[in-house]
């Protein structure tokens, strides 16, 4: 960037987007809109920089920096639209740029909890607005005018006897005007909003399915080598020693070496690291237990029945509610381990020198991964750079940074840039997995009310296993919650909706059985519930009933809930996660006897939703993943080794398994809340009490393929 604020281009230096610009990264163009080839606005000849989120060409064509990692969710799309709309442009001369690293402009570049628009909400709206005050200033000060006199529409500053002057017009003199302070601007009112709330297809769309490089697998750099890694084959061993005879004899290999106990082979592409890995000859030994799923079975149920020194939460005398009570209601509930799978498996590009550590790939926590490199080879965090391409999936799997950590290693020890990448099989034995969890519910009934509640939690490696702070918490006088956990030597972490991803389902299949035995509607019973923890909540109340309700209500009216219909059967089931509020209602139909689910209707309670189309698909993406491996979802571990290596024996859902879903938004003007993850965690819930109100029996385990034949 020159001193003077301005971006010397062209168009052609500005669409070779492959190796000049932004470490590499490719710019989405939202030119989709323009229906005439006179509506196209030619690329500028100079770029203004107006702060850290955006810059304007003198021709008012606008390009937005998308600060946070894109793993499919939408905000390389969505983030852009909150500041176009402050900033008052027109979408369609808007260019979407993915940001690199920045910590010096960007806060919490993370994908990760549903967060980005939620974090994001006023910093990115501000950076619009205080783009659009500047403007403003300088109209001002060319027109000899007071700043609040003047209005601003699509693109243009405007005064009050109609003259008006363009953003482009105005680029050079706001780019060198005075700082704007962010206590000084006006934020709109969202009843002005004209971008946000508005469909919009996702920037990147004509390149993804054109197939255009975007991703971190298509990544080619001048002097790249691949790299394929061998790791140790189960969880506990270590490398003893290795014959790389046959490797090296592989065309196209350039080195194989030993790397902690991994061995990287360097080639000229994938195919030959990939076929000369296969080759390696290698020794294993065992340092650590090798787990044992069926082990770790055992180990969890038995912490179940262990009680805890320090309680998650104690409301009331838990003890004396079960001793009263006319029934008690007791179930375990038992989920396995879930590998990711990513579609786009794990890879990253890392090219060490003396002087700096150039980054670029898929990862949700460019920051963190940022100084786990800086840590690895001894480098102080200034000399390492974190560029970011879109990702093809992430669900958590991208949070870690191991990947870009042996691909940093790698490089700096064959002195060469490489791109590592690995195989499907790498992909899923060589995992983070979603932890194998059990919980246990109990309930005490007295007199066709619930009085008393006693969850336990055990998972491995989980830390705390419970959300104790949710539903039904604060609902019931009597409440206790403890969790265990067990250590083990295979990687687990978060996987989509963390905890709640299977906890949801326990918790909602348990209530929906608690309802049929108290002899109560399931969707009144919960709103009975919920109307108790709005009047006269017991203890800490860390959610919202109200909003319960209403997504609970929305859920049931449109999907006509109760009304008999020959032939469907239906599964309700409720529940907040990442700050959003969410309810799902599963329609199944039986089909020579076995039970298939044909849609899902869902209300959702997110805040203002930024693009409605986006929200769909997201509320869409996550019923099915929840839906897919409550059903077929099936992972373990034998002498810590994974049972599954590939697609052709690990079952993910297919087209002709997913359900069609309705999403229905509670309209509002409340800051949006997260929306990636929500929707998976009622999902499974929902669908094994439609599979129950169908006659099918009621599942405590996942998948529930191993229980009952579904039809897909």
């Amino acid at each position: 960037m020159q001193k003077d604020n301005i971006f010397q281009t062209n168009r052609r230096s500005f669409l070779k987007v492959s190796g000049i610009l932004s470490g590499g990264l490719v710019l989405g163009f939202t030119w989709g809109s323009c229906t005439r080839p006179e509506d196209i606005i030619v690329m500028p000849k100079e770029w203004y920089d107006i702060n850290g989120y955006l810059k304007i060409g003198e021709n008012g064509l606008v390009t937005i920096m998308s600060p946070n990692p894109e793993i499919g969710q939408n905000v390389k799309t969505s983030m852009p639209m909150i500041i176009a709309e402050e900033l008052d442009c027109l979408w369609k001369n808007v260019i979407v740029e993915q940001g690199a690293l920045n910590t010096d402009v960007f806060s919490r570049q993370v994908a990760g909890g549903s967060q980005s628009l939620r974090a994001g909400w006023t910093s990115l709206r501000t950076a619009g607005a205080t783009a659009r005050k500047m403007l403003v200033n300088a109209a001002a000060q060319q027109w000899e005018v007071d700043p609040s006199t003047l209005k601003t529409e699509e693109g243009f500053v405007v005064k009050e006897t109609g003259e008006k002057l363009s953003y482009g017009d105005l680029a050079m003199a706001a780019s060198k005007g005075e700082p704007v302070k962010s206590e000084d601007v006006q934020l709109k009112d969202p009843k002005d909003f004209k971008i946000i709330g508005t469909e919009t297809s996702n920037v990147d769309l004509e390149n993804i399915v054109t197939g255009k490089p975007l991703f971190g697998i298509d990544t080619k750099k001048e002097g790249m080598a691949y790299a394929s890694v061998m790791r140790p084959p189960s969880f506990g061993q270590k490398l003893v020693s290795f014959n790389d005879a046959d490797a090296r004899s592989v065309s196209g290999v350039k080195d194989v070496f030993q790397f902690g106990d991994k061995i990287a082979v360097i080639a000229d592409s994938n195919w030959s690291a990939m076929k000369a890995k296969k080759a390696l000859k290698a020794e294993w030994t065992d340092e650590g237990t090798l787990e044992n799923t069926e082990a770790h079975d055992a180990q969890l149920l038995a912490l179940l029945n262990t009680k805890s020194e320090t309680p998650k939460r104690k409301d009331g005398d838990v003890d004396k509610a079960f001793a009263e009570a006319d029934e008690i209601l007791e179930r375990i509930y038992e989920a396995p381990f879930l590998p990711h799978n990513c579609l786009e498996p794990m890879n990253f590009f890392a090219h060490v020198t003396d002087d700096k550590v150039d980054l670029l790939g898929p990862i949700q926590t460019p920051q963190w991964t940022r100084g786990n490199v800086a840590k690895l080879l001894n480098r102080p965090e200034e000399q390492v750079s974190v560029d970011m391409t879109r990702m093809g999936g992430g669900f958590g799997r991208r949070l870690y940074g191991d990947f870009a950590e042996e691909a940093a290693e790698i490089s700096s020890i064959a002195k060469m840039p490489i791109q590592l990448q690995f195989t499907r099989e790498d992909d899923m034995t060589a995992g983070t997995y979603r932890p194998a969890s059990k919980y246990k519910f109990k309930a005490a009934i007295k007199e066709g009310k619930l009085t008393g509640y006693h969850l336990v939690g055990a998972g491995v490696n989980m830390g705390n296993s419970t959300r104790e702070d949710n539903f039904p918490a604060s609902a019931v006088e009597n409440y206790l919650v403890e969790s265990h956990e067990l250590k083990s030597n295979i990687t687990t972490g978060a996987w989509r909706a963390p905890i709640t991803n299977f906890l949801a389902f326990a918790e909602q299949a348990f209530f929906d059985e608690l309802a049929t035995k108290i002899g109560k509607d399931p969707v009144e019973f919960r709103l009975e519930l919920f109307e108790r923890a709005k009047n006269n909540p017991v203890g800490k109340l860390d959610y919202d009933p109200e909003k319960s309700i209403g997504v609970i209500k929305l859920a049931a009216e449109k999907s006509n809930w109760g009304t008999k219909i020959d032939g469907v059967y239906q599964g309700f089931s409720a529940y907040y996660s990442h700050n959003t509020y969410v309810a799902e209602v599963a329609n199944v139909v039986l089909e020579n006897g076995n039970p298939r689910v044909t849609n899902v209707v869902c209300a959702i309670d997110c805040g203002i939703v930024v693009n409605p189309l986006g929200a769909k698909n997201q509320v869409e993406g996550g019923v099915v993943d929840g839906i897919g491996h409550a059903m077929f979802g099936d992972f373990s571990f034998k002498n810590g080794r994974a049972n599954h290596e590939n697609f052709g024996t690990y079952k993910m859902i297919r087209m002709s398994d997913a359900p069609a879903v309705e999403a229905h938004f509670v309209k509002n003007t409340n800051d949006p809340t997260g929306l990636g993850e929500p929707t998976l965690p009622p999902a499974g819930g929902a669908l094994a009490n439609a599979f129950a109100a169908a006659g099918r029996e009621r599942l405590y385990k996942q998948p529930f393929i191993q229980q009952i034949k579904i039809v897909g």
